[in-house]
């Protein structure tokens, strides 16, 4: 038997939710069937999955210890000394600077160190994550961009933080501009592009379609050009969708690839030159609520901008 208290994170959570959460190594059909046989307790009554849990409120366990064990590799960041760029932070979330060439989350580049690492570590070491004691929850990153894209990503500190953070990014609430250094001079110099995009997960990459089908999105993109040099242009880009390499994919297809982009376009000369990737930035973030945010209000008509890019010099 063990006993636990639920903390404010972990409320208002079923408790087939929590359990999937706590204890991820259980299978999901012996995870029911402890909650079926009763060997789970909610303030020493027997639960239903479909239990909403309260902050306080304690939970009873007769369920091998097994499940209760923590994997090192889920550990690993407690290992890490945190290397992160902190833009803005305060009790509910915390905006980083990601570098190109960290990944945001582990895939087939970069299993550990990466961003979402790099934060439970940070937090970690200034006593506001204890692993130890959080159950279900852990800092958690709310906006995403690819491996080789530097800028701005959105991290939520605590559980309400993470679920209001999240309905304003689905909501559309946040304006997110970016920068980028595109090949050739543009005809066009401020334009809206409109382009019907299917993704391939398998290749990890989109591809323009002219028709509609099962994978297939409209992605809608602006840019304006705001300086030009040497047959590059630097653009600013706002995106109206979000779409998986919605910006590499949209200036391929009008003749204009961003420099250093290897997957939408051949890069060779690009590499010669010191270019090994898309010359990419997600740079100011602003917050444009149209409703009730709760504890995120203060955010309201903020903006935050990342580091200037090192690409930006090639126009001076």
């Amino acid at each position: 038997m063990r006993t636990e208290r639920i903390s404010a994170n972990d409320a208002g959570q079923r408790l087939d939710k929590y359990m999937s959460k706590r204890f991820r190594g259980m299978p999901q059909s012996l995870l029911y069937k402890y909650i079926r046989n009763k060997c789970v307790r909610v303030n020493g009554v027997h639960a239903k999955e479909n239990t909403v849990l309260a902050e306080g409120d304690t939970l009873t366990y007769y369920i091998s210890d097994e499940f209760f064990g923590v994997s090192g590799k889920s550990r690993a960041f407690c290992r890490l000394k945190p290397d992160i760029r902190v833009v803005y932070e305060d009790a509910n979330i915390l905006i980083a600077d990601k570098i190109a060439g960290m990944s945001v989350q582990p895939d087939d580049t970069q299993t550990s160190g990466t961003l979402v690492d790099q934060l439970k570590a940070y937090l970690m070491m200034r006593g506001e994550y204890n692993p130890d004691i959080e159950k279900s929850f852990a800092p958690a990153l709310c906006n995403r961009i690819d491996r080789n894209t530097s800028g701005l990503v959105i991290a939520a500190k605590n559980a309400e933080a993470l679920r209001i953070m999240n309905d304003i990014i689905r909501s559309r609430e946040i304006k997110k501009t970016y920068l980028a250094a595109a090949h050739g001079i543009f005809a066009v110099k401020e334009d809206t592009v409109r382009l019907l995009l299917e993704k391939n997960s398998e290749e990890n990459r989109v591809k323009v379609r002219k028709t509609g089908g099962k994978n297939v999105k409209t992605a809608v993109t602006s840019y304006k050009v705001i300086a030009e040099k040497n047959g590059l242009s630097l653009l600013e880009i706002d995106l109206h969708t979000g779409r998986t390499h919605q910006i590499r994919a949209t200036m391929a297809e009008i003749g204009h690839p961003l420099l250093g982009d290897g997957k939408y376009a051949e890069n060779a000369d690009d590499r010669r030159k010191g270019y090994s990737h898309q010359q990419l930035c997600s740079y100011s973030l602003k917050f444009v609520f149209t409703s009730d945010r709760g504890i995120l209000n203060y955010l309201s008509g903020r903006e935050f901008r990342a580091s200037t890019p090192k690409f930006v010099s090639l126009f001076e």
